[in-house]
């Protein structure tokens, strides 16, 4: 038996129904597919799946998002390979494609992530669980929105991802998405994905406060006083890359992240 699908590229694909040998080349994905109760029928996962991390050990690791193991993904036989326009490489993409249903996402906003959460867990006989998860994201997010409607408006921040070269999240991405669920204006909204930057930019566009994230470049505080220098006005602060940047089932996490980031902010006075 089959089941038809479209995924978020507008491919449709016939996909073995239920599924029994799933790759995930994602990792906020991955997690999300654990957190449905595919432990059985995840057969392939990337290096950088860490999550949940008290069940992805003993799972076929192969490779990364940007550079995973072709032959080695064949080897597994999956009957459904779930990827991400964002976080794979069109080339790898394509040829795994020519032998397996590759079910593709492409995710902007929360309303994206929800529409793939449903339709994941439909095509792999788990609707009852994932419904169950997007449900409770969109009433922790609406809780959040009132418990933040009395902010004093929105505050201009940068949000950097590497160093050497200094690179920040943009336009058409899910970080800038996110800045904005939160009141947050992303000074770097106008150009798209994930440019590199300078010091120079940086200061001409004077942001409130520079948000050093721990994925994918391991800011610390170490770095504080260097971006300190390139704009002495701002508010350096740490935050978590994963609640800004996966948008599977980790998002139950972030509503509280974010309220307790706010509330972290009025307390040193910065909101």
């Amino acid at each position: 038996m089959h089941i038809q699908s479209t995924d978020q590229l507008g491919n449709i694909l016939q996909i073995p129904f239920p599924p029994k040998r799933i790759v995930s080349l994602v990792p906020s994905q991955t997690e999300f597919l654990f957190d449905i109760n595919l432990d059985e029928e995840i057969v392939g996962i990337t290096r950088y799946c860490i999550h949940p991390t008290d069940r992805v050990n003993g799972k076929v690791k192969i490779g990364g998002p940007k550079k995973f193991d072709i032959e080695k993904i064949k080897s597994l036989q999956p009957d459904l390979i779930i990827g991400n326009k964002e976080e794979n490489y069109e080339a790898g993409i394509t040829e795994l494609n020519k032998s397996f249903p590759v079910w593709m996402s492409d995710i902007f906003t929360l309303k994206d992530a929800y529409a793939m959460m449903r339709e994941v867990g439909r095509i792999t006989e788990k609707q009852p669980e994932a419904n169950e998860i997007v449900t409770t994201l969109q009433e922790r997010f609406r809780l959040l929105e009132n418990s933040l409607i009395e902010r004093n408006g929105e505050r201009s921040c940068a949000y950097f991802i590497w160093r050497k070269p200094y690179m920040v999240a943009a336009g058409c991405t899910f970080i800038d998405y996110m800045l904005q669920v939160i009141g947050f204006r992303n000074v770097f909204s106008g150009l798209t994905r994930y440019p590199e930057t300078d010091p120079e930019l940086l200061q001409t566009l004077n942001p409130e406060y520079i948000f050093l994230s721990s994925e994918p470049y391991s800011f610390s505080e170490k770095h504080f006083e260097e971006f300190q220098a390139f704009a002495p006005n701002a508010k350096v602060i740490l935050v978590d890359g994963e609640m800004f940047s996966w948008y599977g089932s980790r998002l139950l996490q972030a509503p509280a992240y974010y309220f307790e980031l706010h509330k972290a902010l009025k307390r040193e006075n910065w909101d």
